[in-house]
């Protein structure tokens, strides 16, 4: 899967919450987010720039671009998860300081679980 494709793919089931998700879907859009807050940080800037000794500062742009990511963003975790064969509720764990978001960074870089499991097909057969 592609750039992309997976960027699509992840708006397309904006809240869909149900099935699996391959890594590179996953990658691929933090790829996306990361690129998309870049740029809309220096459009920030531009538009209005923050005051003299303000090395950082939310603009609207950014917070948009934050608003639109971030249900995806999430059904994309949720998907990978259940590609690893957990529940969406372990992105809970990344409350835990430091090793709950090791933890998560851990199973997204996993191969998820061969062929069907109870979260559905194996995504990467339905290529």
């Amino acid at each position: 899967m592609g750039f992309t494709t997976a960027v699509t793919t992840c708006f397309q089931k904006y809240v869909d919450f149900n099935g699996r998700a391959r890594r590179s879907e996953y990658w691929w859009f933090v790829l996306f987010v990361i690129l998309a807050a870049i740029v809309a940080t220096i459009l920030d800037h531009i538009i209005d720039p923050p005051p003299a000794g303000v090395p950082f500062s939310i603009g609207i742009v950014y917070g948009l671009v934050v608003l639109a990511c971030f249900l995806p963003g999430l059904a994309v975790e949720i998907r990978r998860l259940h590609d690893t064969n957990r529940s969406g509720w372990w992105l809970l764990i990344a409350f835990v300081p430091f090793l709950g978001a090791l933890l998560l960074l851990i199973w997204f870089c996993f191969k998820g679980t061969a062929g069907d499991n109870k979260y559905g097909a194996d995504p990467l057969k339905a290529t």
